[in-house]
């Protein structure tokens, strides 16, 4: 697949997530509305969200429902640049202590280039002012940040960072792609220890999906340059420093292909320890979105049960389990509307049954999975509806 042909199909996936943007513009260009936004189910059963606003983070926080809001709170107190777009934006999650945290990336001056920001507010309401994750102030490349809160407390934050990248280029040695890189608190968020590698070799710009293993080992799910260009995914299995205990290959679709997709995966672990993927690549001819039950084995050569997820147009799937349960959420423009579609299966991935969810005429921001107990619930950002919740029945 030429970089052109990958040029034209990331333009159709665009005109799905923006088909409304144009409107009032008056022959200009309108401004990309920035949607990028994170929610979750806080334990005592408030929804929070947090989206942008100008130079700032807003905390909003609902009813269980999502249907009643009080009056958002800055999370930043001075402004900054903020990532709040397509596959870079804000993360949000609880700490053990309760405390709720933010993470995200705050672009520099130079193209592409970028600091893993995070704050921390002790009662879930006033924040700390944000600190940098990562002691590397170089003016490269840190993005695409990843959140995630252990069941033993740790705080995890995972990203795409380009320094092994910009050392081969000052020796003149040649180099594929970015790195993973990661970062751990063990205060709640308070601090956090100095960054660790995890791998050479990322694609550049793809989200990290974040999963817990049954033993309590983070497991990161990232796209991967394997050599000479093929992009797939890799799985890394990390201590709790944060450093890799091992990295494997997760997909095996072959694609060729030296561009980055700006379309990262999805993962999930069930009580089973089974571990259930949402991917995008390109494999027989098409561009589609996958799931699959990844391989344990480091010397396994396929994906269990891999399908396709939606139409020919579909995009940016996420992916949560609950007990045997299993709901996958995505988006899908058909032309005229973006569609919110899911599946959900019962009987851990053999089968599944799907649901249509919501439509928007509008832009709209990646949809997520929320978990409240047992519950199942999807999370969507429009342009035109604000935020939308949608339970999995």
């Amino acid at each position: 697949m030429t970089k052109f042909l990958l040029r034209c199909f990331l333009l159709l996936a665009v005109a799905g997530s923006s088909s409304a943007q144009s409107h009032g513009n008056h022959g200009g260009k309108a401004a990309r509305p920035e949607l990028g936004s994170a929610a979750l189910f806080t334990t005592d059963g408030a929804l929070l969200v947090v989206s942008k606003q100008g130079g700032h983070l807003l905390l909003h926080r609902g009813d269980a429902e999502g249907k009643h809001w009080a009056a958002p709170t800055r999370i930043n107190a001075e402004p900054e640049a903020i990532a709040a777009e397509g596959e870079g934006r804000p993360k949000l999650a609880q700490a053990a202590d309760g405390a709720i945290v933010v993470s995200w990336t705050k672009p520099l001056s130079k193209p592409y280039t970028g600091e893993i920001r995070f704050a921390r507010a002790a009662d879930g309401k006033s924040f700390d002012p944000p600190l940098t994750v990562h002691r590397d102030r170089a003016e490269i490349t840190h993005r695409f940040d990843s959140l995630k809160v252990m069941k033993d407390g740790r705080i995890l934050v995972a990203w795409i960072d380009k320094r092994d990248l910009e050392a081969a280029k000052a020796s003149k040695n040649p180099y594929r792609g970015a790195a993973i890189y990661s970062a751990v608190s063990t205060d709640h968020g308070k601090s956090f220890q100095p960054e660790q590698k995890v791998a050479d070799h990322s694609c550049e710009c793809c989200r990290i999906a974040i999963a817990e293993d049954r033993d309590g080992s983070a497991l990161l799910f990232w796209r991967h340059v394997f050599a000479p260009n093929e992009r797939d995914h890799a799985l890394a299995t990390l201590r709790a420093d944060g450093t890799p205990i091992r990295v494997q290959r997760a997909t095996f679709d072959r694609w060729k292909i030296d561009a980055c997709p700006h379309h990262g995966p999805g993962l999930a672990v069930d009580d089973q320890g089974v571990r259930h993927a949402v991917w995008f690549n390109f494999r027989e001819g098409e561009g589609r979105v996958f799931y699959g039950r990844l391989p344990t084995d480091e010397q396994a050569s396929a994906v269990a049960g891999q399908r396709t997820i939606g139409g020919k147009r579909a995009q940016h799937a996420d992916i949560a389990t609950s007990g045997q349960r299993i709901a996958i959420v995505w988006k899908e423009f058909d032309g005229e509307q973006t569609r919110l579609l899911a599946m959900r299966s019962d009987d851990g991935g053999q089968t599944f049954r799907d649901l249509a969810l919501d439509t928007t005429e509008g832009a709209s921001d990646q949809p997520r999975i929320l978990t409240r107990g047992r519950e199942l619930f999807a999370f969507w950002h429009t342009e035109r509806q604000g935020f939308r919740l949608h339970r999995l029945p």
